[in-house]
């Protein structure tokens, strides 16, 4: 069963897929925010029915005390249209220094700044979706 991974935000959509068999996470593409919601669900739709996705995973995030912000409800009414739209089932996921870890992962290789802008977004949408996949691996349900 193939999963989605998506980092939201105000200007582009991290994405990511696992592996058929639901271990590994691979970022796939970053989406530029449209004009109007339903021109973002339907890039997403495309790709979930190009990967044969099975479920969503959507980064929620969270301040460091827990609580939530704005855009934690931004994230949260997208993720009723995302599951209304596709027809799939959406998670939330802590997403909580995800950006701050992909970034740092992309400093390591070595990656310009200019580079790590682009890919930014596909990394912490990999990293979300890995840490569900080790989350439901170690049957921590």
């Amino acid at each position: 069963m193939r999963i989605m991974g998506l980092d939201f935000g105000d200007k582009r959509i991290g994405v990511a897929v696992s592996d058929p068999l639901g271990w590994t996470a691979q970022g796939i593409t970053v989406i530029k925010r449209q004009a109007s919601l339903a021109s973002d669900l339907e890039l997403i739709r495309e790709l979930a029915a190009k990967y044969n996705v099975e479920r969503i995973v959507l980064g929620l995030p969270r301040n460091m005390d827990g609580s939530s912000g704005t855009q934690a409800v931004k994230v949260k009414a997208f993720a009723g249209k995302l599951s209304e739209r596709l027809k799939l089932p959406v998670e939330l996921w802590d997403e909580r220094l995800t950006t701050k870890a992909a970034d740092k992962l992309l400093i390591e290789a070595d990656l310009s700044r200019a580079r790590r802008r682009k890919v930014i977004d596909k990394m912490a949408a990999s990293l979300i979706l890995q840490g569900y996949l080790d989350f439901q691996g170690k049957g921590l349900k």
